[in-house]
């Protein structure tokens, strides 16, 4: 999610790792939910993975999100800061089922399938930096995806694909956020992510 190569110096140092490792964090707490542990049903689990969902997955990506834009990176801050808002909605979620109260399944399937447009659309743009990038998206639109059929559906077995694309998003976070800080301390790529997949049109001459 780094800015283009000639864009101005950066005000802050690059943000990306902290909203990815907020983002991983985030996701690890909902595994147990996800997966259905018995344990992780209780009111006191669902407020425990509701307060790492405000603090990690919201606050990190926010303040990534913020970052990103003081840097003139509009791709990589309008991803961050969208996405930090909606784990605001996971963190009031999970309050609500933690005191017997559950969300609007219509609502939440609604705003699921605007989450799945934007998010195609920014796995093209984001395409264009890197192939792991692409990837990563990828697994955020097939999460989506499997969300939206499970409700439409009333298939409650897609929960465990929407498991398996957490624990993969959980894993290319941590990925591109270790390759990003190894590189920075290292000064060399010692985790590659991959050139870009698309080549952007040069511009006119």
């Amino acid at each position: 999610m780094s800015a283009p190569a000639n864009a101005p110096a950066p005000t802050f140092g690059d943000p990306t790792p902290l909203g990815l490792f907020g983002l991983a964090i985030a996701c690890a707490s909902l595994l147990p939910v996800a997966f259905g542990v018995k344990e992780a049903m209780t009111p006191d689990a669902l407020r425990t993975a509701a307060w790492f969902c405000l603090l990690f997955g919201a606050a990190c990506q926010f303040l990534a999100g913020m970052m990103s834009f003081a840097n003139k990176n509009t791709l990589g801050g309008t991803l961050l800061t969208t996405f930090s808002f909606n784990w605001v909605m996971n963190w009031w979620g999970l309050s609500e089922l933690s005191q017997g109260r559950i969300p609007s399944s219509a609502v939440i399937l609604a705003v699921d399938v605007c989450f799945l447009v934007v998010f195609v659309v920014m796995t093209y743009a984001f395409g264009f930096f890197s192939r792991l990038l692409f990837v990563f998206l990828l697994d955020i639109d097939a999460l989506y995806v499997l969300r939206i059929a499970k409700e439409v559906l009333h298939a409650p077995a897609l929960g465990l694909g929407v498991a398996l694309a957490t624990v993969l998003l959980t894993g290319i976070s941590l990925y591109i956020a270790f390759s990003l800080v190894l590189a920075s301390a290292s000064g060399r790529v010692i985790l590659p992510i991959g050139g870009p997949l698309f080549t952007p049109k040069p511009p006119d001459t």
